[in-house]
């Protein structure tokens, strides 16, 4: 039988399931520890190492026991409870909770169970993106100063979520106008250029602010490490942003990484190349930067209507 109660339970309990499954179900917290080194020596990033956590924890906590003691009628039946919640296979929460399962059966050696999972379609939907006007009304949105500034950032350097988060003084090259991204996805570094518009705002803001080792500093809290911490953080950033959104009266939703997506696309607008967009987003693969050229309008001719010729 499959269990019919929500997988979403409180989001706000989520930080601690981990810590549940290991307290609750017997050997997750020795699993749980030799993903954690898996992870770390593979190169993933912490997010990574969370989100799938999560995911395991939850099937663990779901059967109450490993996910690797599973057999494949039950795999099936949490995946279709899954899918059920959550109506595409596209959805996020449906390929983390895939993709962290072939990476524990991977991780123990459990072939005959990693070909049980579905394989994933990819994601075809396009990107929102807003136009240079709605950028302008979401940039001016916010009262504080430091919220505009870290909207310019995230808009200006094409920045992921974390990246943005993890910025520190240090990164700041006003002289070479450059932007020092370190470990971004992948763990790979990059330089982005630092709009003089930015640079001005930037400088103000650190003036008013005076921020001394992050960029942006949010309130304190606790690291894994049990230090404290005093980074913006990933929820903090998506609130200025919704804030901002509402504020503006935009009617698209607008995520942080919808100024990415906004920022690669009005780049191809103004006339740079697919391979620079690609270096400046971090993207490992060409095949991950061309979906911006199926929403940007350039090209010989910008595409228009035939309602714009009709009554000529």
């Amino acid at each position: 039988m499959i269990q019919t109660y929500s997988l979403h339970k409180d989001e706000k309990k989520e930080p601690t399931l981990i810590q549940t499954a290991c307290t609750n179900v017997a050997g997750f917290s020795e699993l749980y520890e030799k993903f954690s080194k898996k992870i770390t020596v593979a190169g993933r990033g912490q997010s990574t190492l969370k989100n799938y956590a999560r995911h395991l924890a939850k099937v663990a906590l779901h059967f109450n026991c490993l996910p690797t003691e599973l057999d494949s009628d039950q795999i099936n039946d949490y995946l279709y409870l899954v899918k059920r919640e959550h109506n595409t296979p596209s959805d996020a929460y449906f390929k983390f909770t895939v993709y962290s399962l072939r990476y524990v059966f991977r991780m123990e050696g459990l072939k005959d169970k990693r070909i049980e999972l579905p394989a994933l379609r990819g994601n075809r939907k396009l990107p929102v993106v807003l136009s240079k006007p709605e950028v302008k009304k979401l940039l001016a949105a916010p009262l504080l100063l430091k919220h505009r500034v870290l909207l310019a950032t995230l808009y200006g350097c094409g920045l992921r979520n974390f990246e943005l988060c993890n910025l520190r003084l240090s990164d700041l090259d006003f002289d070479r106008r450059m932007l020092h991204v370190r470990r971004g996805k992948g763990g790979k570094d990059r330089y982005v250029p630092l709009s003089q518009h930015l640079i001005r705002g930037l400088e103000k803001y650190i003036q008013s602010e005076c921020p001394q080792t992050w960029l942006f500093n949010g309130q304190v809290q606790e690291n894994q490490q049990g230090l404290r911490d005093r980074r913006y953080t990933t929820t903090g950033v998506q609130w200025v942003v919704r804030s901002a959104r509402q504020t503006a009266g935009l009617a698209k939703q607008v995520t942080p990484h919808t100024l990415r997506h906004t920022f690669a696309t009005h780049l191809l607008e103004d006339g740079l190349d697919i391979v620079s967009i690609k270096d400046l987003l971090g993207h490992a693969c060409i095949d991950t930067t061309m979906v911006y050229l199926h929403v940007a309008q350039s090209g010989r001719k910008k595409p228009f209507s035939p309602l714009d010729t009709l009554y000529c």
